[in-house]
């Protein structure tokens, strides 16, 4: 490095500046496609709270949507990682495997609600969890047509946003799009299975063949369409749907796994076994991490290279992702986010009986949305949302919107959150919401 590069890297390290400076930097470094919610800049992070780099404290009910369910730099996380980076960082377990990835395989293996022998793989991303599915259930039924829920969300890869069941912002302006995907209604509090196995039936009937149907793909709980829990009698018709037919079924858990439902996976509440489970965001408490996890017979379907990646199964991930595990099991996070998630809905219930705007209250364990509605007419009202959204963090809350209208609050703190600290954004919430 000669001495000019080096005094500009020293000048940027030391360059902290004020949160504006560095939004006007931002916009002028970085794409406006790169959507940004906050016009502040973390400078740390502990548990369930962040500060900005001018000092003002933060309670995180996002937690890099959905991924820190273990809570910023937990400690035990923090330690793996650090013991890693002493050993190495990086060898490419296709080129040189390292133990701790089989391991980890080993673990989800046994924990992922599968019939039968498992076998797992691990990526980057959950958009690069998805894709794999998809290539793995194709390559192992010889078939091509994926069938997909409105609402979802899988990714903005080229193929997962294809899935994807939301125009704006994530399809408009990129198509076109990969062939031979299908969407139909979503079965939830929304929309009656009936509608759902009618729009199926003419599916089959007027756009594919169900014997050219590979995979059938959706959330148990809907993320970004706005917290729709599945019907379990939805995902029994399903499963009953795919053996009829040959087609491979995929849970996609990125967003609901690791206890954020109360259960360790959310297809735990269904009592029902997919072919296919995908895994990422809290999976490596905020290590770029996923996996595919599903049925050996299935998962053995590709040839070898077919699957993988550089990255794929991060030497520091897989660290993260071993002490993650601990950590759940060890503070029964599974049990905290079923007590935690009751105490926020019984703020909403209360907040709902006291404010016409407040719409549908929707929960599995800690993963938990409220609608915004217009009390005239209960149409959907996005506006009132960000109000919300924007009222909460003035005071240090910080909140993120989702649904198909953009008029639900979603709620994603840690499970770890200390009892003090979800009190005091219960005190936050129930201002906001008087």
């Amino acid at each position: 490095m000669n001495a000019n590069v080096k005094a500009e890297s020293d000048a940027i390290a030391l360059d902290t500046g004020t949160n504006a400076q560095w939004h006007a930097r931002r916009l002028a470094a970085t794409p406006r496609g790169v959507g940004v919610m906050g016009d502040f800049f973390i400078d740390h992070a502990k548990n369930a709270e962040f500060w900005d780099i001018e000092g003002r404290r933060y309670i995180d009910f996002a937690a890099g949507i959905a991924v820190l369910n273990t809570g910023h730099v937990h400690p035990k996380v923090q330690a793996a990682i650090a013991r890693q980076l002493e050993r190495f960082t990086h060898s490419c377990f296709q080129v040189v495997p390292y133990t701790e990835y089989v391991s980890l395989a080993e673990r989800l293996n046994a924990m992922v609600p599968i019939d039968g022998p498992r076998k797992t793989a691990f990526f980057s991303t959950g958009a690069e969890a998805v894709e794999n599915a998809i290539k793995i259930a194709r390559f192992h039924t010889q078939r091509s047509g994926v069938i997909a829920f409105g609402g979802a969300f899988h990714g903005r890869s080229l193929f997962a946003v294809a899935l994807t069941g939301k125009v704006q912002p994530y399809k408009a302006g990129f198509g076109p799009f990969a062939p031979e995907i299908y969407h139909v209604p979503f079965p939830c509090h929304c929309a009656d299975l009936a509608d759902t196995q009618h729009a199926m039936e003419q599916l089959f009937k007027c756009d594919i063949d169900p014997k050219r149907v590979a995979a059938i793909i959706f959330e148990p709980v809907q993320g970004e369409g706005g917290f729709n829990p599945i019907q379990t009698a939805a995902v029994q018709w399903l499963r009953a749907l795919c053996d009829e037919h040959g087609i491979v079924l995929i849970a996609d858990e990125v967003q609901t796994g690791f206890a954020r439902t109360g259960k360790m996976f959310a297809m735990e509440h269904h009592g029902v076994s997919p072919d296919i489970v995908t895994l990422a965001k809290s999976l490596a408490g905020g290590t770029t991490l996923s996996a595919v996890v599903g049925r050996a017979d299935i998962m053995d379907a590709p040839n070898p290279g077919g699957l993988g990646g550089t990255y794929a199964g991060n030497p520091l991930a897989v660290a993260a992702a071993h002490a993650v595990l601990d950590v759940m099991a060890e503070e029964r996070l599974c049990e905290r986010a079923q007590v935690l998630g009751a105490r926020l809905v019984t703020h909403l219930q209360s907040a709902k009986a006291k404010n016409p705007a407040i719409g549908d209250i929707r929960a599995l364990g800690a993963m938990v949305a409220c609608d915004f509605v217009h009390p005239s007419t209960g149409a959907p009202d996005a506006e009132r949302a960000k109000q919300v959204q924007q009222a909460a963090l003035k005071k240090g809350l910080l909140l993120l919107t989702c649904g198909v209208f953009g008029n639900a609050i979603r709620f994603l703190f840690p499970l770890t959150i200390e009892d003090s600290v979800f009190a005091e954004a219960m005190d936050v919430l129930d201002s906001v919401l008087a």
